[in-house]
This record gives C-alpha cells, sequence and structure tokens, in this order.
C-alpha cells in the first residue's frame, strides 16, 4: 500500500511539475507578445543601421595567382652528391639535402611573409600611400581616391594626427602590420601549389602587387642562391690550392661544379623558384562585403537583443 502511495504521490508531483513548465512557458510568450513593438522597433533599428553599414563598406576585390614550385627541378646534382659528400660540403657552407627542394619553397613563402621582404617591396614599388590611405575606387577614371585626413595627394605628403611614438607618414612596422591583412600565401600540402592572394578595393591594384609579389620573391631567392654559390665556390677553390691529395681535390671541383650549376639555372630562369601556372587577373566582381548577409545578421541580432531585453526588463520588475 505504502508503495502505490508513494507512485501516486510522485505522479501528482510530476503532474504540478509539468504543469508549472506549461504555466511558466505560456508566461514567456504571454512577455514577449506584450514586448512585440519594443522587439520590432529594435529590430527595425539594428536592420537600418546594418542596411547603412553595409552600404558605407567599399567594395573589396581580390586578386590571386597558381603557382609550382620550381626549386625541386636542380636538385638533382646536389642530392646525388649528398650521401657521399655531404660532411665536406657543409664545411663550405653547401647544402646538399635531399629535400633542398622542399625546403626552399617553404622558405621562399616565409621569406615572402617576411617584415624585411614587406618593407622593401613597399618602398620599392612606392605603394605606402595606396596601401595605407585609399579611401575609394574611380571606376570610370581607374583611379585610388586617398583619405585628405591621412595625405594630401597634391603635395604627396602625409597629413593624418597621430600620438608618440607615430609620426604622420606611416612607419614600415605599421605598414607591414597594414599589409600582413590584405595578402594570403597558401601552400596545398597535396599538390605543392602555393597561391597567392591579394585583396584591395581597386581590381587593378590588386592584380599588379600580385604580378610584382611574384617577379620580387623570384629575384630575392635568385639572388641569395647565387651570393650562396658565389661564396661556397670561392671557398672550395681556396681548399683545391690548399690540398695535393688528388681525390679530395676530386670531390671539390664535383662540388664547384655544382654551385656552377646553381648560378647558371638562376642566371637563364627568371621564375627561379616560383613558376606561374594561372597568373592574376583583374577580378570582374568584388570579393567583399557580403552586404546581404551583414543586413540579415544585423535584423537578426536586433530581433534577439529585443527579445532578451523584454525578459530581463520583466523579471526584474516581477523580482522587485
Amino acid at each position: 500500500m505504502s508503495t502505490i502511495s508513494e507512485y501516486k504521490t510522485d505522479a501528482t508531483f510530476s503532474h504540478v511539475s509539468v504543469a508549472n513548465d506549461e504555466i511558466d512557458l505560456r508566461e514567456l510568450f504571454s512577455v514577449i507578445w506584450q514586448g512585440k513593438w519594443l522587439i520590432i522597433a529594435m529590430t527595425v533599428v539594428f536592420a537600418i543601421g546594418a542596411v547603412i553599414f553595409a552600404i558605407k563598406q567599399p567594395n573589396i576585390y581580390k586578386s590571386e595567382a597558381l603557382l609550382a614550385p620550381t626549386s625541386e627541378e636542380q636538385g638533382g646534382g646536389l642530392s646525388g652528391l649528398a650521401s657521399q659528400f655531404g660532411g665536406l660540403a657543409s664545411l663550405a657552407g653547401v647544402n646538399l639535402g635531399a629535400k633542398g627542394g622542399t625546403d626552399k619553397t617553404e622558405l621562399a613563402i616565409q621569406v615572402l611573409k617576411s617584415r624585411q621582404f614587406t618593407s622593401d617591396f613597399i618602398q620599392r614599388h612606392n605603394i605606402l600611400a595606396d596601401l595605407m590611405a585609399a579611401k575609394k575606387w574611380d571606376r570610370d577614371a581607374d583611379k585610388l581616391i586617398y583619405d585628405p585626413e591621412l595625405y594630401n595627394e597634391q603635395t604627396s605628403t602625409w597629413v593624418r594626427e597621430v600620438k608618440a611614438p607615430f609620426k604622420p607618414e606611416p612607419s614600415m612596422q605599421e605598414a607591414f602590420k597594414y599589409f600582413s591583412k590584405l595578402i594570403s600565401v597558401v601552400s596545398a600540402k597535396d599538390t605543392g601549389m602555393v597561391t597567392i592572394s591579394i585583396e584591395h578595393i581597386s581590381p587593378n591594384v590588386a592584380k599588379q602587387w600580385v604580378t610584382w609579389l611574384i617577379e620580387d620573391i623570384n629575384k630575392v631567392m635568385k639572388k641569395r642562391d647565387v651570393a650562396e654559390a658565389n661564396r661556397s665556390s670561392e671557398f672550395l677553390n681556396k681548399q683545391i690550392a690548399l690540398t695535393n691529395v688528388a681525390d679530395i681535390k676530386t670531390v671539390l671541383y664535383q662540388l664547384i661544379e655544382e654551385q656552377a650549376k646553381t648560378i647558371m639555372f638562376a642566371e637563364v630562369r627568371d621564375e627561379y623558384v616560383f613558376k606561374t601556372i594561372d597568373p592574376a587577373l583583374v577580378p570582374e566582381e568584388k570579393a567583399k562585403p557580403k552586404r546581404a548577409l551583414i543586413c540579415v545578421l544585423g535584423t537578426l541580432l536586433g530581433g534577439m537583443l529585443g527579445v532578451m531585453f523584454v525578459l530581463v526588463r520583466y523579471f526584474m520588475r516581477k523580482e522587485a
């Protein structure tokens, strides 16, 4: 009997609990319904704000190029000597590693992302104003319009107001941070292909910068390898003059030959590290902003905040 009584008691409490839940849900929907005009008003305000914000955002165009690493093509001879003469070659600062090509490609990507390369790139092509002061793009005139509060185009001077230690003309550290947000370098693990892309308010500028980046990284890597090969050759020639052992001289001559091949390869090819598979084009369609998405998210945010405000206000009054 006691078991049956306890069962009836539990069932009764469960029924009351369900009833209370139903009452709470009804109360919740009732509160939302009573505050519907406030919710609608907040939703409309946020929707209008999102539309205005989306309209004011300038179009951003993205240009990209697909590249294939070419450094592995010059690794065959050196790789063949690696197992036999790696220790001796290391004395001359010559890298005969079997994975030299892959390492060189990764090195080129890291150089491309480096502060030094970016600073040299900005100064070499004189693009600081296009990078930091461009406000919008005139499609008809194909011309960038600069922010007058930052840059005076007539006198080619910076007029922005900043606090120390910053100066009116942006430093290369500032430029690097800004440029890093516009550039993307992605290496596909499965194919080894590298994609370089630039985002800018001008499609022509985006395309031009990608082209310049490819040309410059090839020149920089070529210059580095040629300089290293010349230094190694000088060292090896000195070692030949100091030794009388025929076998060692033979090895040294083979190493010099490989350095000569490196120099020759660099001189005859402009696309030294990266070969362009799909060159950069002037994009016809914008990459962002997604104005429709901004409007939808702004409207949803307004509706959710409106509901939360109505509920919080109701329960605060209820507790008071």
